[in-house]
């Protein structure tokens, strides 16, 4: 086994966090990465994807990057949305592995090292679920009927799709593209990569009531407009290999 020494000199990490109307969060966020990071690896940038905010978080951001080293700034111009942010963050990573969370601090970064720990030469996603989520009730049970479908239609095999505590080698953006600008990009991320034969292993991590802001997704406008474009991802990722499938199977 590995020492923690030996890790820390090995691995080096990219850590970014998608903000949107954060203010209230992501210095905290900022800080605690640069400091859990410091602890593990020796070779590592924090990032931080501005997507359009109109709240103080740019001013916030500013400020902290001329007192972090470590701190790489990417402004969207307009909002393009969770998976437009997403892909930049993806695009502005420069080492070996991604980490990402979101930067309303509902996830713990100082659980990272639990991530890391099961790095290993078999694994290409260190996946996080959650153990409990803290939420109110409402959107615990949409989050648990969306995680049931999506997992469903799509055939995935981990636990919680929801969960965007993630520590992806980079590496598999090489053979994985990601395209959608919306939420779902989650789901097309996990199904491509899986897919695509990568290895996913899973950890359980903590989950904590939101402190600052409110959700961009529990509305029934942009509810219905999701169940939409999963529908539309399901045409486009697994409606063409079922196809095949039940062609084969015709012709044998």
């Amino acid at each position: 086994m590995a020492t923690k020494r030996s890790i820390k000199e090995k691995i080096s990490i990219s850590a970014f966090f998608p903000c949107y109307n954060d203010a209230g969060t992501i210095a905290s966020m900022v800080e605690l990465a640069t400091l859990t990071l410091k602890k593990i690896a020796d070779n590592f940038e924090v990032i931080v994807v501005d997507d359009g905010s109109t709240d103080e978080s740019r001013d916030i951001l500013k400020e902290l990057a001329g007192k972090n080293k470590y701190l790489k700034l990417v402004f969207h111009k307009k909002n393009l949305g969770y998976g437009g942010a997403l892909i930049s963050g993806f695009k502005s990573s420069s080492r070996d592995f991604v980490f990402y969370t979101d930067g309303d601090a509902q996830y713990d970064v100082a659980e990272l090292p639990m991530l890391v720990e099961k790095v290993n030469s078999n694994v290409d996603v260190v996946q996080g679920y959650k153990i409990k989520r803290h939420d109110p009730w409402y959107r615990i049970l949409i989050g648990d009927i969306y995680n049931f479908c999506v997992k469903l239609l799509f055939a995935i095999k981990i636990r919680d799709v929801d969960c965007d505590f993630r520590l992806i080698r980079r590496s598999v953006f090489g053979k994985v593209k990601l395209e959608h600008l919306s939420g779902v990009i989650t789901v097309e991320m996990v199904k491509k990569i899986q897919d695509a034969g990568f290895r996913f292993v899973e950890v359980p991590v903590s989950h904590y009531n939101r402190s600052w802001g409110k959700s961009q997704f529990f509305n029934l406008q942009r509810i219905a407009r999701v169940g939409s474009e999963i529908i539309d991802l399901w045409f486009e990722l697994v409606f063409p290999k079922w196809q095949r499938t039940r062609f084969s199977k015709k012709m044998s």
